[in-house]
């Protein structure tokens, strides 16, 4: 297999949030070439955005099936390899199955799909293909995150019994509160961003984090939404309580009204021997709590962490790493899969997490429409 793999790219073009984080972070281990893309369904700047980056022309397709039908032709040394799906969320369900039916792994942002029934089809077209998915929840990605996962696996903080996660943003705020705006963004859309916003949008990173860190399952959940206009029709905020277990409970808290909050992903894990505390918009510090000793603080780069946690760390102690990094870690991971190589279960989000992700999602609005009751959630 060639140093490089041929990587194609599916949206993520000039206008796109995400779009820059995945070309940077797939370039940084040099595992990736991006060879080919459509990045845009308008052909023209499709085809514009290409030569900015300097893709070359020749493989920037007009749309999704012209990709995939005109790469099938290639011969097998020379096609696109891995492709990935950075499009709006209606769309991540049948690029991605058509990409595994295909032959190529994939690389999806989140949420996978638009519900639950579409991830169960992905999951069986994924186990048919044998190829690589992975799922990008990026803030898996940093080393202290890992470093906290590792740790709890080991027994570091004893039983688990309580977990606070929670991701507050304000940026919706200009939107909600003006009727047309909030009638034309496609984020508040049903049709193109699934039954929930914010839950989907966000709130799926703060319960991903929560079963990342911990290795427990989410056994039920009680939620409620707050959607602020009669004629909205999609959650900006949300609550939901969590059990994991007769005696392990916590909760999630997601909104995308918090005025002023810019990307307040945290999380605090609390067991009988000891506590961590950690924060997104600070990740190089992981905060060690306990009843009777001073705090500690871990940071990367130090012999002190874990394999995991190290090999996610590119630079010395004390040269701050951030989302670019984190995002390079999965893609790192993914590289490692599609290669054949070993890799610990936590280099990268899998088919598993977005399946668990869809049904957090469609837990949550069904315990809000059934007037905030308890849901159960699928083994």
């Amino acid at each position: 297999m060639p140093k490089k793999l041929r990587l194609g790219v599916l949206g993520g073009g000039g206008d796109s949030l995400i779009g820059i984080l995945h070309r940077v972070a797939s370039q940084i281990n040099d595992n990736y070439e991006i060879v080919g893309a459509c990045f845009n369904p308008d052909f023209k700047a499709n085809k514009a955005f290409a030569r900015e980056i300097d893709v070359p022309l020749k493989r920037i397709y007009k749309d999704f099936d012209t990709f995939v039908e005109e790469e099938l032709k290639l011969p097998e040394n020379e096609r696109i390899q891995v492709c990935s799906v950075l499009t709006p969320n209606f769309l991540h369900f049948p690029m991605a199955k058509k990409l595994l039916d295909n032959g190529f792994h994939v690389i999806c942002e989140k949420p996978m799909t638009t519900s639950l029934e579409e991830a169960k089809i992905l999951q069986k077209a994924h186990k048919k293909s044998g190829k690589v998915f992975a799922l990008t929840h990026t803030y898996t990605g940093y080393p202290m995150v890992r470093q906290m996962r590792e740790m709890i696996k080991s027994g570091f903080l004893g039983k688990i019994h309580k977990v606070d996660a929670k991701y507050y943003q304000g940026w919706i705020n200009e939107i909600i509160h003006d009727k047309k705006k909030r009638s034309s963004v496609w984020r508040l859309d049903p049709k193109k961003a699934g039954i929930s916003s914010c839950m989907g949008d966000i709130g799926v990173h703060a319960f991903n984090m929560v079963e990342y860190t911990t290795g427990l399952k989410v056994k039920s959940l009680l939620c409620d939404f707050n959607y602020l206009y009669k004629d909205n029709k999609m959650d900006v905020d949300g609550t939901v309580l969590i059990r994991m277990d007769e005696h392990v409970k916590g909760v999630i808290r997601s909104s995308q009204v918090a005025t002023g909050d810019e990307n307040g992903l945290a999380i605090s894990i609390y067991g009988s021997k000891a506590s961590f505390h950690w924060e997104q918009e600070d990740p190089n510090f992981l905060y060690v709590k306990y009843d009777n000793q001073p705090m500690q603080v871990y940071k990367p780069g130090h012999a002190y962490n874990t394999k995991l946690s190290l090999e996610g760390t590119k630079l010395p102690a004390g040269h701050p790493e951030g989302i670019f990094d984190s995002m390079a870690n999965i893609y790192l991971g993914a590289a490692k899969a599609i290669r054949g190589k070993r890799y610990n279960d936590g280099e990268f989000p899998t088919m598993e997490d977005g399946v668990r992700g869809m049904n957090f999602i469609e837990a949550t609005v069904a315990s809000h429409k059934k007037k905030n009751t308890w849901v159960k959630m699928m083994k």
